[in-house]
């Protein structure tokens, strides 16, 4: 039996790389969630993309959100490079209980904000009970 000893310094990198992603195809787009009354907010930071690169699709249930961050065009040396530049995407799977025709983008400061109501069908509703013999026409009037 050949055993093979990795590299444990390589394989780091090589686990890291598929995390974060590099600088040529950034894999990070970090994103907050959470519900403000009737809608569920999200946020994805995204310094330095213009608003002109975002592009937000909706196919049933799916949210795809693609920005891309373009790298400077000039006559110079690069000494250093650790921003990442290039196609940044990143796909959600939103609830059924969601209005998905109605979602809200806005960019300002590097942050895109989306907020998506919750749809009439699944927000809260009280049903009244009425007693056995009575009918549902004088619960109407």
């Amino acid at each position: 039996m050949l055993l093979r000893t990795a590299d444990p310094f390589r394989e780091f990198e090589r686990l890291t790389q598929q995390l974060a992603g590099t600088t040529n195809r950034p894999a990070v787009m970090p994103m907050d969630a959470w519900r403000e009354g009737d809608a569920f907010v999200l946020e994805f930071d995204l310094p330095g993309v213009a608003r002109e690169t975002i592009d937000l699709d909706v196919e049933r249930n799916v949210l795809t959100v693609r920005a891309e961050r373009l790298a400077p065009n000039g006559d110079w040396e690069t000494l250093a490079t650790e921003r990442t530049r290039g196609l940044f995407s990143r796909q959600l799977v939103l609830g059924d209980n969601l209005d998905l025709e109605r979602i809200d983008a806005a960019y300002a400061d590097g942050v895109l904000r989306l907020t998506i109501p919750v749809a009439e069908r699944a927000k809260p509703r009280k049903i009244e009970v009425r007693t056995e013999g009575e009918s549902r026409a004088a619960l109407t009037s």
